[in-house]
């Protein structure tokens, strides 16, 4: 009886030094979850406003590709106007403050490059999704024989 007493407060005093541990584990450990769950949304819509970027400049190259030869002093603004209607259409929430910056990039050449600042989740971390498309200025050739 005496051993069994003994045991029981033994047990008792264990279970003492551990209590309250629940409480620090869980204040140390949801600071830690949320940073990562935060982390995890901020580079899903940065891999998001990427995908836009990347649309629009695809977008915007191919008119330019399509018109530079017709219209040498307008497909600029042209290419402009095709890349921020499909931010527009994609993801005007998401993304901000979109760049659109047609050139020529060699002879017979456009490029366009697209930027676009990500929406923040969290605060201090200010994302730029950026994507360049370029190409051939499409243009007949008459066959020479």
């Amino acid at each position: 009886m005496v051993h069994r007493l003994r045991q029981l407060v033994e047990h008792r005093r264990a279970q003492g030094r551990d209590a309250g541990m629940t409480s620090v584990e869980f204040a140390i450990g949801t600071p830690i979850i949320f940073g990562l769950l935060f982390l995890l949304v901020q580079f899903a819509l940065f891999f998001f406003a990427d995908q836009v970027a990347l649309a629009s400049a695809q977008a915007a190259a191919r008119e330019a590709r399509a018109t530079a030869a017709a219209d040498p002093g307008g497909w600029q603004s042209r290419a402009r106007t095709v890349a921020l209607n499909r931010i527009a259409s994609l993801g005007p929430a998401l993304t901000r403050n979109p760049e659109v910056v047609p050139e020529n990039s060699g002879p017979n050449q456009v490029k366009v490059t697209v930027r676009v600042q990500v929406v923040n989740v969290i605060p201090w971390l200010n994302l730029t999704a950026t994507a360049t498309s370029e190409g051939p200025v499409e243009r007949f050739v008459p066959d020479a024989g």
